[in-house]
């Protein structure tokens, strides 16, 4: 693309103001004139929204029109990348990213393949095994009840499509288990430990090209509060190993293990999109925002994986004021 004015899109931007400040400056490093847009299902009340250069309301991702309504955007704006951020748009935007290609903007995406397995925690467990990445055992609704010594108990529950800590629940035996649930469920042996993010960045050739661990210290509404980076070689590798199992993977990718005594460490959860901690690696050099814009720019690549062990990211609130 070569340019140094440009356009990016923040998709459910809701609080992502780390995310939208870590695109300006990469792009004041790389001398470039961004412009950052961003939308959201009430964006008079998104703190994002009111940082970035314009903000759009738009329709539920699950909506038909979301999809027509990003694309206006896109065509009235002139936007080059388009960034999700939130697990539920994934599967509409992997569907269309041939229309957005034809409006000349990427989508920051993953192949369909990988979204597809990705938002199915049933699928990503089975892939995951299969491939030799470690995984909790995990049933489904009708494998549990037909073998409940399989797993041990107590077990872990969650929705197969759930995200942002939804649906989540412990239960102690098999009679405490309900006959019924609204959605399919997994069922996963109850892991302790600490909670491990890895950031993961995976160039447009499908090379792996930063893996960025951080021991989640404290976590508020299903996200990283305060966490510190840590170089583990063996969380590296099982990054290696996704990267092998996911070979559709493309760009920013995080996912979660915890390192429980008795089994080791597990990958629990993967998330094919910018993970709600990413300031903390960007913040330690791994700076992911602005090796997307130099991919988008065809400017030379200074993807690297010497970020800093051990910085500590303490999160507080902080308000933003309009009027």
């Amino acid at each position: 693309m070569g340019q140094s004015a440009l356009s990016i899109l923040i998709c459910s931007a809701g609080r992502r103001v780390g995310l939208i400040e870590s695109f300006y400056a990469a792009a004041e490093r790389l001398s470039l004139d961004l412009t950052v847009l961003a939308c959201d299902l009430d964006p008079d009340l998104s703190a994002a929204c009111a940082v970035a250069d314009h903000a759009f309301k738009v329709p539920r991702c699950e909506d038909p029109a979301y999809i027509d309504t990003i694309k206006d955007i896109v065509r009235k704006y002139n936007v080059a990348l388009v960034v999700p951020t939130i697990d539920t748009e994934l599967l509409p935007l992997a569907r269309s990213v041939d229309e957005f290609r034809d409006l000349g903007a990427r989508v920051h995406i993953s192949d369909l393949s990988v979204i597809e397995i990705a938002r199915n925690k049933a699928l990503t467990s089975k892939v995951f095994a299969e491939a030799g990445v470690p995984v909790p055992r995990t049933m489904d609704e009708a494998q549990l009840w037909a073998d409940p010594t399989a797993l041990t108990w107590p077990v872990f529950a969650k929705p197969s499509g759930g995200s942002a800590s939804r649906g989540l629940a412990v239960y102690q035996d098999v009679g405490d288990v309900p006959d019924r649930f609204d959605e399919p469920m997994i069922f996963q042996d109850t892991l302790e430990g600490p909670e491990y993010t890895i950031n993961m960045f995976v160039d447009q050739s499908g090379t792996l090209k930063c893996v960025v661990p951080h021991i989640r210290l404290s976590i508020r509404a299903g996200e990283v509060e305060k966490g510190r980076t840590e170089r583990r070689e063996d969380l590296k590798e099982i990054a290696q190993g996704i990267a092998r199992a996911l070979p559709g993977l493309r760009g920013v990718a995080c996912f979660q293990i915890i390192d429980d005594p008795r089994f080791g460490p597990r990958v629990i959860e993967i998330n094919a999109r910018f993970g709600g901690g990413y300031p903390l690696a960007d913040h330690a050099g791994a700076t992911f925002a602005q090796w997307l814009l130099e991919e988008l720019c065809e400017l030379p690549s200074t993807a690297n994986d010497d970020w800093r062990d051990g910085v500590l990211m303490l999160r507080y609130d902080r308000a933003v004021y309009q009027g």
